[in-house]
């Protein structure tokens, strides 16, 4: 059997699907036979045999649990040379790599192949969440106002968890490129065939020899470059033409005709990288400068290579067309004298739009950045509404004198682009920890006034003298004084917020976060250092929303409270209202989870969200929830448009943010056409659960109460295990790669906020990643079969009412549906070969044992309250593609283990380092949430 072939059919694969899915098997096949080619050409025929026979074992090993096979996979890889295992890690690794991009073709071809068959759109799609919306008696014009007044916003994120080096990603993207071509060349010629073949296996053969490893740290400014890759990708030229294809659908059903009235840019792209500093001595404030230069650079220099082509385009001469009175206006600024554009006006007014453009780069500061390096004798553009103006000159001229069909091409996605992204390109937020808070604000009172004793006044007080303060004209900090250099670096980084406002208008950042909020004192030390550097008016008047974020099970039970608390006092209510009357309140998936496990944070979250409901209607507060999301059911993962209406009815409000985290990121924005459809599904999750969901979706008191037990049973057990379990970290860090994790070069941040083991100390990500490598997944699923075991030996005959929740209640179904993939993901066999990690064999044995019993309750509950004969039985076509990557995934996680071995009995080859690090790469591309 071929390599080729045994990559696209694995042993007792079922038959996929007759039609579109053989596609997907197809190019599954030949990506395989390229690669197999390649591993051949470049590592020799033995090599070539050994990846196979591996390959056998393993998928033996994974099905029947054969101890057998056990035994000769664990034979064969200590034989192993150095050399060998590198090549052998290489070779599945890459082919996980290549079966992501195949299965990401397959998700366009299938929404191409429905939309031709004329099946309606699918839902998840704007199309389909406007014809529903109109079909419960929404119009139009009812519409157009949500859109007008909404928010959604994906917020991009560097939490560390993409181990792909962006040159692999290129790679990977033109691959994915050289398919929709050879799929969609109409009856290609058997040259343009071989062509795209040539090409695929020359950058097969490119990727096999680039290193897949960060040889160095990525720095912030790294981060923030990596982030900046995706506007090129899919942002910049995808939300202009969602926008663009909205707008036609509308007016399609208004039969407004060619001229569609356009629509509020209400979905909007966000960034922590380079503003969030909690936990990460890295972000300082000349690293947030920077960051927003980088942005703004890339906002400018696109939009002069849009003007440029534009200026290409516009060739019409007033011989031909008359021109209106706005263009000729604009037309006398421009610099250009050529004759032969004499009568372009068009193509004139496009180059006093770039001459202005290029003077604006000196007054953001990125000139540099953008290669502009002649400064224009023109004003520059105070903002981009004014930019948008002159377009919309242009524009309006073309549609006045018959060029309208001109104006709906490069010129309306400029347009809108131009409304979409500024000068800034991405909303930057600053997040800050509130302890840091409390160490500056308790610092600046001492000094203003010896003896305060900030840190030791209880809550009350605290509040009495934050409000004083925060309402006084005079500043607490002095030029004269001398201040702590942690104080120093935080007043530093909010002047250069304040500076960012000035320099690229208050849209560029918006929000100022806290960590770890839990009372009102946090919200109002960081409201007093908006005050000191004139973000914050003593008035009563913010030019930032002041945001706190509930992180711990602890704090999203008391979230409702504080934030009853905020309202009552005016002095924050002013600064609300001086906001649009409008209040963000962010809540943590990742640390409830890592606190309370998978069903209690989901539970807690759920929760908190209906009493801050209650709590904004109360005071005529409008609610804007901020979900901090990881890639990862373990950190609040899985689908987002299933996640957002499965939000309690009001939640949502036409205004949601999400975080995009990690491999995340890349799954869904680098893929143009990919990217789009999620931008899109983000979009159409947010118009149904506001305009879709109402008071009749509230869930049975029953549910609420059968929750209620469940929660706290499942949180009893994950804290029994996880930080009640005499030794459990010493079993987390043998038995994990949590060690290794932390050589690679994938992030800046620390992977712990304290240098200690313990379990609170770790940060979410690292913690949740560590269990997804070696194939346990414990905290998406944890708690959860004990829960249900104790719950129906109290309820003997609730079964049926546990199902009728899973039918019934979007929350309960939501929950299991992702608790199902993160099973069908996990394998106990391998998880079994980390436990061995474990030296204390009593250690060992004590709580692997109690970890083995708990994953067989949480599979036979999920399976009794689905009612379904296996994992994922509702779901065949992610069922079919996780269990044709086993046999690809499982050798990595066998590999692992072994070089895991050697390396921590103090093996110096630096080659088993490094081939621990390659599985790590391996095992997260085959898993693709594991973060």
């Amino acid at each position: 059997m071929s390599f080729a072939l045994t990559l696209a059919q694995p042993d007792a694969e079922p038959e996929v699907d007759a039609g579109i899915d053989h596609s997907l098997r197809d190019d599954i096949r030949m990506l395989g036979r390229v690669l197999g080619d390649t591993l051949r050409d470049q590592e020799g025929e033995p090599t070539f045999d050994l990846v196979e026979t591996i390959r056998r074992v393993s998928t033996r090993f994974h099905r029947e649990d054969d101890e057998g096979a056990r035994h000769e996979l664990e034979e064969i890889l200590l034989g192993l040379d150095p050399d060998e295992t590198i090549s052998i890690v290489r070779a599945f690794s890459y082919f996980s790599h290549l079966a992501n991009i195949a299965e990401d073709q397959h998700v366009i071809r299938r929404g191409r192949a429905l939309a031709a068959a004329g099946q309606g759109p699918r839902p998840g799609t704007l199309a389909n969440a406007i014809e529903r919306a109109m079909e419960e008696g929404v119009s139009t014009e009812g519409l157009r106002k949500f859109f007008d007044t909404a928010l959604a916003s994906p917020v991009l994120t560097a939490h560390p968890t993409e181990v792909r080096r962006r040159s692999t990603m290129t790679h990977e993207m033109r691959i994915a490129e050289l398919l929709a071509e050879r799929e969609r060349t109409i009856e290609p010629t058997p040259e343009e065939f071989a062509l795209i073949d040539d090409e695929l296996r020359r950058r097969v053969l490119t990727l096999w020899q680039t290193n897949l490893l960060r040889k160095t740290k990525l720095t912030v400014l790294d981060e923030v470059a990596n982030g900046l890759a995706y506007y090129d990708y899919t942002f910049l030229r995808q939300l202009p033409r969602l926008y663009a294809s909205l707008e036609d659908r509308l007016a399609a059903i208004e039969e407004a005709g060619p001229v569609a009235p356009e629509v509020g840019s209400f979905l909007r792209m966000g960034s922590w990288i380079g503003g969030d500093r909690d936990g990460n001595p890295f972000v300082t404030a000349a690293v947030t400068r920077e960051t927003m230069r980088m942005q703004g650079a890339q906002a400018v220099r696109f939009y002069l290579q849009e003007l440029d082509e534009l200026g290409a385009e516009l060739s019409i001469s007033t011989i031909r067309v008359a021109v209106s009175e706005e263009l000729l206006a604009l037309v006398d600024s421009s610099p250009d004298l050529s004759p032969h554009r004499r009568n372009e006006p068009y193509r004139l007014a496009v180059t006093a739009i770039i001459g202005r453009l290029k003077a604006t780069a000196f007054r953001l500061e990125v000139a540099d950045l953008v290669g502009v390096t002649e400064k224009p004798k023109v004003r520059p553009y105070a903002s981009a509404a004014e930019l948008r103006a002159d377009l919309d000159v242009i524009d309006g001229s073309l549609k006045t004198h018959k060029s309208g069909a001109i104006a709906r091409g490069k010129l309306r996605e400029l347009r809108r682009a131009v409304d979409c992204f500024g000068f800034h390109l991405a909303i930057l937020d600053s997040r800050q920890n509130s302890d840091v808070h409390e160490r500056c604000i308790a610092e600046l009172f001492e000094v203003a006034a010896p003896g305060t004793g900030y840190k030791s006044l209880p809550e009350g007080t605290r509040v009495a003298l934050l409000l004083r303060e925060l309402t006084t004209a005079r500043p607490l900090t002095s030029p004269f004084a001398s201040y702590s250099d942690e104080t120093v670096g935080e007043m530093d980084m909010l002047r250069t917020c304040a500076r960012i406002h000035t320099i690229y208008g208050p849209e560029a950042i918006q929000t100022c976060i806290i960590s770890k909020a839990e009372g009102v004192s946090d919200m109002l030390e960081l409201a007093l250092l908006l005050k000191e550097v004139g973000l914050v008016d003593p008035a009563g008047a913010a030019a930032v929303n002041i945001v706190p974020l509930f992180e711990t099970i602890e704090d999203l039970r008391n979230s409702a409270k504080v934030m009853e608390q905020m309202f009552r006092l005016p002095e924050y209510r002013m600064l609300v209202d001086s906001r649009g009357g409008m209040q963000e309140v962010m809540l943590g998936y990742s640390d409830s989870n890592k606190d309370g496990g998978f069903v209690t944070s989901g539970w807690e979250l759920y929760k908190a969200e209906i009493e801050l409901i209650e709590v904004f209607k109360r005071h005529g507060v409008r609610l804007r929830l901020f979900h901090g999301r990881g890639g990862s059911v373990g950190r609040g993962g899985g689908p987002s448009y299933d996640a957002i209406l499965a939000q309690p009815g009001g939640a949502v409000q036409g205004l949601i943010r999400i975080t995009e985290q990690g491999e995340i990121i890349s799954s869904k924005y680098s893929n143009p056409q990919v990217g789009r459809g999620n931008l899109e599904t983000l979009a159409a999750a947010t118009l149904e659960a506001t305009l879709l969901s109402g008071d009749a979706k509230a869930p049975r008191e029953e549910y609420l109460t059968v929750m209620e037990a469940l929660s706290d049973a499942a949180f009893k057990a994950y804290r029994g295990l996880v930080y009640e379990t005499p030794r459990f970290e010493d079993y987390f860090w043998e038995s994990t790669v949590i060690n290794e994790i932390a050589t690679l070069n994938i992030g800046s941040r620390p992977a712990s906020r304290k240098k200690t083991r313990r379990i609170e100390d770790l940060r979410a990500i690292p913690w949740v990643f560590s269990w997804a490598q070696c194939r346990l997944m414990l905290p998406g699923w944890y708690g959860f079969g004990t829960a249900i075991r104790q719950w129906l030996a109290k309820n003997p005959d609730g079964l049926p009412l546990l199902q009728e929740m899973y039918r019934e209640w979007p929350f309960f179904r939501t929950q299991l549906s992702n608790m199902d993939m993160v099973l069908s993901k996990s394998s106990i066999a391998i998880a079994s070969r980390y436990a061995q990690l474990v030296e204390d064999v009593e250690l060992r044995e004590s709580i692997f044992g109690r970890i083995r019993a708990e994953h067989q309750a949480a599979i036979e509950a999920l399976l009794s309250i689905s009612e379904q004969e296996k994992l994922l039985g509702s779901n065949p076509l992610l069922d079919r593609s996780i269990r044709a990557r086993f046999p690809y995934i499982d050798p990595l996680n066998h590999v692992q283990v072994e070089l895991l071995r050697k390396y921590r009995a103090s093996d110096t080859d630096e080659k088993v380092l490094q081939g621990i690090q390659l599985t790590i790469n391996g095992i997260s591309a085959g898993l693709r949430n594991s973060g």
